[in-house]
This record gives C-alpha cells, structure tokens and sequence, in this order.
C-alpha cells in the first residue's frame, strides 16, 4: 500500500483554470503554492486519491539539461506505470512519499526531488544545482486532473548523468531544439506533461541555478 502527499485543489489553485506551465520566480512559487501546500498538505492512501480530483498529488519534475541539450528518457514495457509505456519523457519525478518527510532534515518537496532524481538516474553525491521554473497543470485527463507538477531544471553541465533503472527506461542527451520540433508535430511520442513543458519554451536559454 502506497501513501502519497497530496493537497486540496482549493488550497492550491483556487478558481484558477491553469493549462500548461505558469512560469514563476523561486519566492513567488514559495509563497504561491509550496507554502500553503506544506500547511494545508498529508498522506493518503494512493489508489484512493487516483480517483479524487478535489485533491492534487504534487510531483516534483525535474529538466535534466547541459547546455542546449535535454536528457530524454523513453519508458520501456517493463516499467511499472502501463498508461507511460513506450512513451517519451524530459522529466524526472514522481510522487512524495512519507520518506520525504522532513523530520530527519531538509525540506518536503527537496528532499522528493533528490530522492527521484537518485532512484532514477546515476547522479554524483553532491547538491544539485537545481532551479525552479514553477507549475504545470493539466486538467483535461484524468490523470492530470489529480497531479500538479513542480517543475525544476538541473544544470548538468559540470557532471555525467546516466540512467540507472536501465531495465524500466533508457535515455540520453539530445537538442533541445529538435525535442521541441518532435513534440510540436502531429504525432507527439512525448507523455503529456513534457509535450507541454517543450512547447512553454521556459527550457531556453541560461538560468541562475540555486541548491
């Protein structure tokens, strides 16, 4: 039995119809959505939220970049989650766990960020030079309707990044600008949240990274 992390739509989007990225700066991500995510936030059973749209799962997903380059991933049938087989992929997460709780140090939804990023990818033990881009939303399936994204980019320029779940996905870098061409075409190999994510252009360009 998996418990994850979720919140009340209300406490987090309010009246608010988001469809895609809403870009936001570090302090107002914090006091827009992660602030209140953290008060008004608990664990509950998962196969019972699945199916509650009142309330969102927040995911950390994180852009994996080096220079103009974005590393892509392409889940294969072995991997756990079906409606994400053979689909493409630009970034890493998934759901917080009570593990992430931060009664041991850190914070919630960092310490569900470095966990996913580990579990998913062979990374070097250091801080990572992580910048948030803000949330991505989509409410027109059912299962975006109970996810929110926190959207981060990591600056992978100064180390290697290879997949470690090498029997659930396999994935390198490649232009960003070629990525973005794919996802825009009429038939996008990309899982939802990546398609919208390419086509925000938020992953252009240089960004001040913080740990």
């Amino acid at each position: 039995m998996e418990f994850v992390y979720v919140v009340p739509r209300k406490t987090l989007l309010g009246d608010q119809e988001i469809h895609g990225l809403l870009p936001l700066a570090p302090a107002e991500l914090e006091e827009r959505f992660l602030a209140p995510a953290r008060e008004e936030g608990f664990f509950i059973e998962r196969s019972w939220v699945e199916t509650h749209p009142e309330f969102k799962q927040p995911i950390p997903y994180v852009a994996v970049m080096h220079g103009e380059e974005l590393f892509c991933l392409t889940r294969l049938q072995t991997q756990g989650e079906k409606r994400l087989h053979g689909k493409r992929s630009i970034g890493v997460g998934g759901h917080i766990n009570p593990c992430d709780h931060p009664e041991n140090g850190g914070e919630l939804f960092t310490n569900a960020c470095h966990r996913e990023l580990h579990e998913e990818l062979l990374l070097p033990d250091v801080p990572l030079p992580l910048t948030p881009l803000g949330i991505l939303n989509d409410d027109r399936t059912d299962v975006g309707s109970v996810h929110l994204g926190l959207v981060f980019r990591l600056d992978a320029s100064e180390f290697e990044v290879a997949v470690r779940e090498t029997d659930a996905m396999v994935g390198e870098f490649e232009p960003l600008d070629s990525l973005t061409s794919l996802a825009s075409g009429p038939e996008s190999p990309f899982e939802t949240w990546s398609s919208l994510l390419l086509a925000s252009g938020a992953l252009k360009g240089s960004a001040t990274s913080v740990s």
